[in-house]
């Protein structure tokens, strides 16, 4: 069991995505996807899926934030298409949902047939400026955005005003991504997306944020704020459910999921159980302070301990050299991440290829 400072410590330093007629529809109920890049790709940009409290850098209260997501589509006549949501990196400190290679991702992927979500969430820089305060001027601060109990664990590990705004942005992000998802569950029909087949998968702080989104259970980092704290809240689908179906990891790690844990004084490794998503991690090995190589053989292992499968592919540079974090060129027996997660995603899911 990790003591709560331990945590916040550890994880602050760390940081310094059906008819038979339809030849694009299965009559099992499975989704049919394209081995090559085949259909044109829609977009709907920049589309709300929620609100939630932020601060400015002048503002003393919170005020509503719209948080915006791009949904890439295939122009095709499907009815039947699986959904892969996507979650940036940036140590929570920032990032794009439309960083050059996610939107090279996400072509990758609507053009054989899914549909891609890449979604912004809030970082520290929407925490406003916290240089002075005290520590329940801090809570009342950040009242309705964070629960109390976070807070003060932050507090009690971070070394400045920016590592307490880091773990601070570490739930925001959960309770963003977490309300992205349901979004996209509640207007499945308007893009044909079969619930039964989603992918989470991120990068970074995305994969930190994809693990804790796939792991914990629907109430977690959800309901620990109520509406009357939050209104905001009320935006967020409430009444949806999901269930994903794979995650997909690009050099990451489980750090929010024992920080969860360590909050909340939880057994650690608590919240895996055998009907956990099956898992696809890309991690090169060489040297990397923020999400090192162990954590994705501390995952394999945990994975293995519950039954669950998971694949770890140990990417390389071009030249052969180890890859570190951000390797987007990375790859294995000259496949890439965006080709090497695309296979493990149809074999695993069972999908259809043309």
């Amino acid at each position: 069991m990790y003591k709560n400072t331990y945590l916040f410590i550890l994880t602050i330093l760390m940081f310094s995505a059906c008819k038979d007629e339809d030849p694009n529809t299965s009559d099992n109920g499975i989704p049919t996807v394209q081995n090559e890049s085949t259909n044109v790709v829609l977009k709907d940009e920049d589309i709300t899926f929620a609100e939630g409290l932020g601060h400015n850098a002048m503002s003393t209260t919170s005020f509503a934030i719209p948080q915006l997501l791009d949904v890439y589509y295939p122009d095709n006549t499907s009815t039947n298409r699986p959904l892969f949501m996507f979650i940036h990196g940036g140590g929570f400190t920032g990032g794009i949902k439309h960083k050059p290679e996610i939107v090279d991702m996400a072509n990758y992927y609507a053009s054989r047939g899914w549909v891609f979500a890449s979604i912004d969430y809030r970082t520290t820089q929407e925490l406003g400026t916290i240089e002075g305060m005290t520590p329940e001027g801090l809570i009342s601060f950040y009242k309705g955005m964070a629960p109390q109990e976070w807070i003060e664990t932050a507090l009690e590990g971070a070394e400045t005003p920016h590592q307490v705004q880091q773990a601070i942005a570490m739930y925001l992000a959960q309770r963003d991504a977490k309300a992205a998802l349901r979004w996209l569950v509640a207007n499945a029909d308007t893009y044909d997306i079969n619930t039964d087949f989603i992918t989470v998968g991120g990068a970074s702080a995305g994969a930190i944020t994809t693990i804790a989104l796939g792991i914990s259970n629907l109430e977690d980092f959800r309901d620990e704020i109520t509406t009357a704290d939050d209104p905001t809240l009320s935006t967020t689908n409430l009444e949806e459910t999901y269930d994903v179906k794979s995650m997909v990891y690009f050099w990451g790690s489980s750090i929010k999921l024992d920080v969860y844990e360590g909050v909340y004084n939880l057994a650690r490794y608590a919240r895996y159980e055998s009907n956990d998503p099956e898992l696809f991690m890309a991690h090169g090995t060489a040297e990397d302070p923020v999400t090192p190589y162990e954590g994705a053989l501390e995952l394999q292992s945990i994975y293995d301990s519950i039954g669950v499968y998971q694949q770890l592919e140990t990417i390389q540079l071009p030249n052969g050299n180890p890859a570190g974090h951000g390797a987007w060129n990375g790859v294995v027996d000259g496949k890439g991440i965006y080709e090497l997660s695309f296979d493990f995603l149809v074999e695993r899911q069972n999908l259809n290829v043309e």
